[in-house]
């Protein structure tokens, strides 16, 4: 009886995770370049108490045995990395991924990190920067007096000042795309980092490589689907109820035993 207690309480664990899961993609159902999670769980070790295949004689085998479960465990979370829907805001520092790759940020320290979110601002130098203030790694800076800025497909970046008849090329956007882009670190603040599972960034001008183009005056929206998040949590708060029900009937069952004897 003890055994379905822990059962349970695995699954009770379990589908709290879950929950949390669930909760995070709704909370970011409207953040810019988000994308979603989902939990992984596999089942724990078995009590193997009959052996599948053992002999119960000279010329016959045991058909399945009896293995009893332990339960189940989270043993990670999956980033999906569909495209979300493209919202035209029509607005020069926005551009948005179509396709794969990831824009390049500098972060305080030194270190770059990706990001999905081309919700682009300027800051007191003039530089394009995330909304936390990050530069974009290749630097981009604005000169003075700029009366149009345009990003090109290939991530070409070129202003119009004072001759409209002669734009000036200021720099290149580069997109950095992996090899397993779920094996990705979430940092928070829409930025992921490189880790061992992910590969080495393989760094390209938008469009080569396999890496998709840039759209000027677009964001990519969340990839959260809040009706399809709104029936998992139903199933998970179901499940949930059931394995404490699990909780209760062993209880019930151990009552019972306790007050015959």
């Amino acid at each position: 009886m003890n055994g379905a207690l822990h059962v349970a309480k695995t699954g009770l664990s379990a589908q709290d995770t879950q929950l949390k899961v669930i909760s995070n993609n709704l909370a970011n159902v409207s953040t810019v370049g988000f994308k979603k999670d989902r939990a992984v769980f596999e089942d724990l070790l078995y009590q193997v108490q009959r052996q599948p295949g053992a002999d119960t004689a000279a010329d016959s085998q045991l058909p399945s045995g009896l293995q009893l479960g332990s339960g189940v465990r989270t043993v990670g979370t999956q980033k999906l990395f569909q495209e979300g829907d493209f919202q035209i805001t029509d607005q020069s520092f926005d551009v948005a991924i179509n396709g794969r790759g990831f824009l390049q940020v500098q972060q305080p320290d030194g270190t770059i990190a990706y990001t999905r979110n081309g919700q682009l601002h300027l800051d007191g130098e003039n530089r394009l920067v995330t909304a936390e203030g990050y530069p974009l790694e290749p630097a981009i800076t604005l000169p003075e007096g700029v009366q149009t800025m345009t990003i090109g497909n290939d991530g070409t970046v070129s202003v119009i000042t004072d001759d409209p008849q002669n734009p000036e090329e200021l720099g290149q956007l580069e997109l950095a795309d992996f090899v397993n882009p779920q094996g990705l670190q979430a940092l928070g603040q829409n930025l992921f980092q490189e880790t061992a599972a992910s590969g080495a960034p393989i760094v390209a001008v938008p469009g080569e490589d396999g890496t998709g183009i840039l759209r000027q005056g677009m964001l990519e929206g969340s990839n959260v689907n809040a009706v399809e998040e709104l029936v998992n949590m139903i199933t998970t708060q179901r499940a949930y109820e059931i394995n404490s029900k699990v909780i209760s009937t062993a209880d019930q069952m151990l009552s019972f035993v306790t007050q015959q004897l």
